[in-house]
C-alpha cells in the first residue's frame, strides 16, 4: 500500500474497513511537532451503499476523521431477544433467527454452522419455514434466510451507481487537484427522490490510530501484560475504542515487535510476562570489573 498514490474502498463490513483503515494509518509518520509527513499521508476513498442509502467519504490519515474517529456514525447492529425468538416471534426474521441460533445448536450439537455451505443454509430454511407454519407467519423465503443469517441487504443498482460516480470523482480531483475535494462526508439518501448531503466532521485529536500517540503511563516494574491492559483502558476510558478497537493490541518498539497478534503471535507471547529492561537491569545488576 506504501507504493499505492490513493486507495479507494468498496467493502462490505465495517471490520474490513477499519482493517484498511489501520494499514493506511500505520503508514502515517509525524514530524517532531506533532504534525503529519504529508509524504506519507495516502488518502483512502470510501463508497458504501445499503437499499437506497449510501455514502462516499474522503480519509486524509492525519487531516481528517478516519473511521476509528467516527465510529459512532454507524449504527449497532440490529439483535433480537433470545425470549421473542424461543416463546414468541412475530416476523420471518424472528423464525430465520431462531433456527439459526438455537434450532441448529439443539438439533445438530457439535457441528459448526456454516453459512457459506448452501446444505446448512437449506437445513436454516426448512427449520424456520416450519416455525413460521407454525405460528402463523409468512415470508420465509431462502433469500430472506440468507440476508439475516448474512445481514445482507439487497443492494439497489442505482444506488450503487450513484456512490461509484461520487467514489471516482473524488479520486480523479485528489489525483489531478482540477478541484477542490469532498469535505469529508456525503450522504447519499434515494428512498423517496434523490438527496443528498454534504457534512464536515471533526477528527478526534487523540484517536489511537491517526494520531501522534496517546500517552499511557506505566510503572518501572510493570510487565508487557499490565502495559497491554493499560493501553486498552486508557483507550476505553477516553472513548476511543468503540467496537473494541483495541481489544488485545499488539506493540512494537523501535520497529521490534515486542507483542504481535495474529500470525506471529507464538513468536512473541513469551515477551507479555517480562519487565522492561532497565528494571530487569536494576533487579539483577551486572557483575562489577575486576581488577
Amino acid at each position: 500500500y506504501a507504493s499505492f498514490h490513493l486507495i479507494v474502498l468498496g467493502l462490505d463490513s465495517l471490520e474490513a474497513r477499519r482493517w484498511m483503515n489501520a494499514a493506511a494509518c500505520a503508514l502515517l509518520a509525524f514530524h517532531p511537532n506533532g504534525q503529519p509527513d504529508l509524504g506519507t499521508v495516502k488518502p483512502l476513498i470510501d463508497g458504501g451503499t445499503e437499499g437506497f442509502k449510501g455514502h462516499a467519504r474522503v480519509i486524509l490519515p492525519g487531516h481528517t476523521p478516519c473511521f476509528e474517529c467516527t465510529l459512532w456514525l454507524f449504527p449497532p447492529q440490529v439483535t433480537y431477544p433470545l425470549c421473542t425468538l424461543a416463546e414468541t416471534p412475530r416476523s420471518p426474521a424472528h423464525c430465520i433467527e431462531w433456527a439459526h441460533l438455537l434450532e441448529w445448536g439443539r438439533a445438530r450439537p457439535g457441528e459448526e454452522f456454516d453459512p457459506d455451505a448452501p446444505d446448512h443454509m437449506a437445513w436454516v430454511h426448512a427449520a424456520a419455514a416450519a416455525r413460521a407454519a407454525q405460528h402463523g407467519i409468512e415470508g420465509v423465503t431462502p433469500a430472506l434466510t440468507a440476508g439475516v443469517v448474512k445481514n445482507i441487504v439487497p443492494a439497489i443498482a442505482s444506488t450503487n451507481a450513484v456512490v461509484a460516480a461520487a467514489c471516482a470523482l473524488e479520486a480523479v480531483k485528489l489525483v489531478t487537484l482540477a478541484a477542490p475535494g469532498l469535505d469529508n462526508y456525503l450522504l447519499y439518501a434515494g428512498g423517496e427522490g434523490a438527496y443528498s448531503h454534504t457534512a464536515s466532521y471533526d477528527r478526534d485529536e487523540g484517536c489511537v490510530l491517526c494520531s501522534p500517540g496517546v500517552p499511557v503511563e506505566a510503572g518501572p516494574g510493570d510487565t508487557l501484560a499490565t502495559f497491554l491492559a493499560a493501553v486498552s483502558a486508557s483507550a476505553a476510558l477516553a472513548g476511543r475504542a468503540k467496537g473494541g478497537a483495541l481489544a488485545g493490541p499488539s506493540i512494537s518498539l523501535n520497529g521490534t515487535p515486542l507483542y504481535a497478534k495474529g500470525a506471529f503471535e507464538a513468536d512473541t507471547a513469551g515477551n507479555v510476562g517480562k519487565v522492561g529492561r532497565r528494571e530487569r537491569e536494576r533487579a539483577s545488576p551486572p557483575p562489577l570489573p575486576g581488577p
